[in-house]
């Protein structure tokens, strides 16, 4: 389809429309200068995003109290879990000022298909499955590749671990072949507290987030690990653990123990749900760390390890180096790529 011509005078309103906007973005900034060269606002100090309401923001500050913040009209794209430099003013409220360097950024496409951070600063992302429903091996697989993707470390969870028949069944083979590639496995089970103290023990002192499908339990995790929090986002679904911030931004959260801090958690269903379509086959191909001492060796630069002869990931799917359910897995991947 064509692109639609706009008339003379629907472009003048264009152009009119984007001047204005530069003109009060200028204006702010002016503002925003002059009330801090006036003293209007205290020194700067460091902070974290804890949630992004447009050009607000809710900063936690040094002694961990939120203060709502806005934006200088030069700072655009901060998320939630960003470190900023902020400076308080009179009124109780502050001004951001600058962002310091991200050490991970967390993107996902919008409806566009453009990629978007949405959340930064992480040190694991929690891919969470179930005995129920029982998981499929692709399904975290996909998880892992779209995890590897974004280069912060992927952890498996086991949850509703009570519900294990007492030899573990096939599942506990498959979380051994998991184990044995490097990731960490971590079995947890929201049925009693104990259950919970390997989860904990893996959030201690990290900035984590959770994904996973739908039915696994992530939400109950999420509640029990943070109790003194369904006051402040309002009453919740089950299912969905919708709330008053959760369906429009991430929010971060210090998860607290006998007051002490274990560690933080960035929520929102948005994260939750991350999926592949912004990914390509190389992408793919990386995603399976096992692939890696073997990626390039191919006979030909193009080869797409699908029955090309002198293919390396072939030669050590038959040499018992790569297993052969992770590379069909891999296949399938690829095809769904395609379709």
């Amino acid at each position: 389809m064509s692109k639609r011509k706009l008339s003379r005078q629907q472009q003048w309103r264009v152009d009119k429309i984007q001047a204005e906007r530069a003109q009060r973005a200028e204006k702010r900034e002016v503002q925003d200068t002059d009330k801090l060269a006036a003293g209007e606002y205290g020194a700067e100090q460091p902070g974290r995003v804890m949630a992004h309401f447009g050009r607000t923001l809710e900063v936690r500050n040094a002694d961990g109290t939120p203060v709502r913040c806005h934006l200088r009209a030069n700072l655009e794209g901060l998320v939630t879990g960003d470190r900023v430099i902020w400076r308080a003013g009179q009124d109780g409220s502050g001004v951001v000022v600058a962002r310091e360097e991200r050490d991970s950024v967390l993107k996902r496409p919008d409806a566009r298909g453009l990629l978007k951070p949405v959340a930064a600063n992480i040190d694991q992302i929690l891919i969470v499955f179930a005995v129920e429903p029982a998981p499929h091996p692709n399904l975290i697989d996909r998880y892992l590749v779209a995890a590897e993707a974004t280069d912060i470390a992927p952890v498996l969870v086991l949850n509703k671990i009570d519900l294990l028949p007492e030899d573990g069944g096939e599942l506990s083979k498959l979380l051994e072949r998991y184990h044995s590639l490097g990731y960490p496995v971590v079995r947890t089970t929201t049925a009693n507290e104990a259950g919970l103290e390997p989860l904990r023990q893996q959030l201690e002192g990290r900035t984590s987030v959770f994904v996973g499908q739908s039915g696994v339990g992530k939400s109950s995790l999420i509640d029990l690990l943070l109790p003194d929090e369904s006051l402040r986002i309002g009453a919740l679904s089950e299912d969905s653990r919708k709330g008053t911030h959760t369906t429009t931004t991430a929010r971060l959260y210090t998860m607290n123990r006998d007051e002490v801090t274990d560690g933080e958690l960035i929520d929102s269903p948005g994260i939750r749900e991350f999926g592949l379509i912004h990914l390509t086959e190389q992408d793919v191909t990386d995603g399976f760390i096992e692939f890696h001492p073997f990626i390039g060796h191919c006979r030909f630069r193009d080869c797409r390890h699908r029955a090309e002869p002198g293919c390396a990931l072939l030669e050590a799917v038959e040499a018992g180096k790569i297993h052969p359910e992770r590379f069909a897995s891999y296949r399938r991947i690829l095809d769904s790529l395609d379709a």
